[in-house]
């Protein structure tokens, strides 16, 4: 079965060129004109991956986020222009995995989509159960702990938490762990990378001053934390 995307701008040029293109390379396409309409078309049709503009009416990218990502971990690409760049790393700070600056070349967003959907069906390697402390993340199930309590996280997210808790103690630079993400598709750069690790530690509960999970080793990276 194709795999399905859906598309959410309220231009419809550029929900139709999307549509048309993706089309051809073999994807299920599903469009929606703004937030609220995106919901419903999510919530009914499950797509393995949205592509989501922000400035749209009615309901924004930011309160689809906010609202979409307590239901689901779906990949998600913001779609912004170069002026709203900036904008974008709020996306990433609310859930998405990636952005794309329009104007873009079809190709550049075709593998930016390829390498999210590599990320999200990844098989599980050997080392499938992984312990830190109260720390446990499940490859089989795809799932996180933190003690009882379950944490939900972006695919980029749990990849991004399991290649640190692969090797407690050791120091990756940034440029080790972009490059280690490649691996599951992560195509982003240094900065994207500082605004997930953020993520992680605020779903994690990890205050940055007194780390439990993850510290920063200043002018070099992140390594996590010996229990």
């Amino acid at each position: 079965m194709a795999e399905t995307i859906l598309v959410v701008d309220d231009q419809s040029s550029v929900r139709r060129l999307l549509e048309e293109y993706l089309t051809e390379q073999g994807y299920r396409v599903i469009t929606a004109t703004d937030g609220q309409n995106a919901l419903y078309n999510a919530r009914h049709y499950e797509p393995d991956l949205i592509l989501l503009d922000i400035m749209m009416p009615n309901m924004d990218g930011y309160q689809f986020l906010r609202q979409y990502r307590q239901e689901r971990a779906t990949p998600v690409i913001i779609l912004t222009a170069r002026e709203e760049e900036t904008d974008a790393v709020l996306g990433l700070d609310l859930g998405a995995d990636d952005y794309v600056i329009k104007p873009f070349r079809m190709r550049e967003l075709h593998a930016r989509i390829r390498a999210a959907l590599r990320r999200k069906e990844e098989a599980p390697g050997k080392d499938e159960i992984l312990h830190v402390g109260d720390l446990i993340l499940d490859r089989r199930e795809h799932s996180v702990r933190v003690g009882q309590s379950a944490v939900d996280l972006t695919p980029l997210e749990f990849d991004l938490l399991a290649a640190l808790m692969r090797s407690p103690g050791r120091v990756f630079t940034r440029a080790d762990l972009v490059d280690r993400l490649a691996d599951s598709g992560f195509t982003g750069l240094e900065n994207t990378l500082n605004v997930h690790i953020r993520n992680l530690r605020r779903k994690l509960g990890d205050d940055p001053e007194k780390p439990r999970y993850i510290e920063t080793v200043f002018g070099v990276g992140y390594r996590m934390v010996k229990s």
